[in-house]
């Protein structure tokens, strides 16, 4: 999720571990506490890419990190503070930890929370931005930051706010759910063969949900709002894995098809080749759109090793998706 969800769900974890001995300061070192897993991000800048994609969301969002570092966060926090409870502050840092990546898990990249274990957990049921989440969590947590460290109320607010954004996940499941066999139903009734089936919340709301469908020879992508009254509609697009040729014996193209989990397309543009992601779908709703969310240029070094380098968003491109979102959600 980003990193104000992050800092907000850390911040109420910490004030239910500490906020009754420690008032603000609970729910201060929550918040950097539910921020220190994302550090993992600046191992773009030291590294490369395929490198930097392998690293996120992996040993820094595991149960392992979670164990080992919460106690030592905990004995630095309590060698100045005047709360000098080494348990207590440890205790803090492992739920404000461990919590950042059971909360990832329910995005569409997920996280290996069980690191060193070669899984990802990912539930795809919502955007990693969510103001349905993250807005009525951050009013409780404002109520409850404002009321005196003993007061019923600041406990009340504090829970209201971690039951009703644990409860919108649950829901979120629902509609995933409905979604899903809106589209299985939509591939029965028009004859579609296929082999895989993956569908994911669309950016910032789970009312319009996106499918990814794996044929043959194409993957089929389709739009479906809990509002529509129209069939399904689904377009193609060309899966060209044999444009990689013999690339794809190379370790980063075969890293990078992992990391995709096969869910990707090459595409060729004036002689050069790209790697289109398609767990993240276009920056655009026009069924002609061929701009992905996610793509890389492939380029091989003189040493013959593939380099992946991401191709720039255009900020414009995501205010126009914004737009279209807005009115596609309501129903087609």
């Amino acid at each position: 999720m980003d990193s104000v969800t992050q800092i907000v769900l850390g911040a109420a974890v910490g004030e239910a571990v500490l906020g009754k001995k420690v008032g603000n300061k609970a729910m201060l070192y929550g918040a950097i506490a539910g921020t220190i897993p994302d550090l993992d991000v600046l191992a773009s800048h030291v590294t490369d890419t395929v490198s930097a994609l392998s690293i996120h969301r992996g040993f820094t969002h595991s149960i392992v990190f979670s164990v080992v570092f919460a106690p030592v966060f905990g004995w630095l926090v309590s060698r100045y503070e005047s709360l000098k409870d080494f348990k207590s502050w440890s205790w803090l840092f492992f739920w404000a930890f461990i919590t950042h990546p059971i909360l990832d898990a329910y995005t569409t990249w997920g996280t290996q929370l069980f690191w060193p274990f070669d899984l990802r957990l990912a539930f795809k049921t919502i955007f990693v931005i969510d103001p349905l989440y993250t807005l009525p969590f951050l009013v409780f947590l404002i109520l409850a930051m404002i009321q005196s460290r003993t007061s019923p109320k600041r406990q009340f607010y504090n829970r209201m706010g971690l039951y009703m954004s644990s409860g919108y996940l649950l829901l979120t499941f629902l509609f995933k759910w409905m979604a899903f066999a809106q589209f299985e139903s939509a591939l029965d009734a028009q004859g579609i063969e296929y082999t895989q089936l993956d569908t994911r919340p669309s950016p910032m709301n789970t009312i319009l949900w996106s499918a990814n469908v794996e044929t043959e020879a194409a993957y089929l992508l389709g739009n479906y709002s809990l509002f529509d009254s129209q069939p399904i509609r689904f377009e193609p697009y060309p899966k060209n894995h044999q444009l990689l040729g013999d690339l794809i014996a190379e370790g980063s193209v075969q890293r990078m098809i992992a990391i995709s989990e096969g869910w990707y397309t090459i595409s060729q543009k004036e002689g050069q080749l790209y790697f289109n992601d398609l767990r993240f779908g276009l920056l655009s709703l026009d069924p002609n759109a061929q701009d992905f969310v996610f793509s890389y240029q492939i380029n091989v070094v003189d040493s013959g090793q593939v380099i992946f380098t991401e191709v720039p968003k255009n900020k414009q491109d995501g205010k126009k998706l914004l737009a279209e979102l807005w009115k596609r959600v309501k129903g087609n």
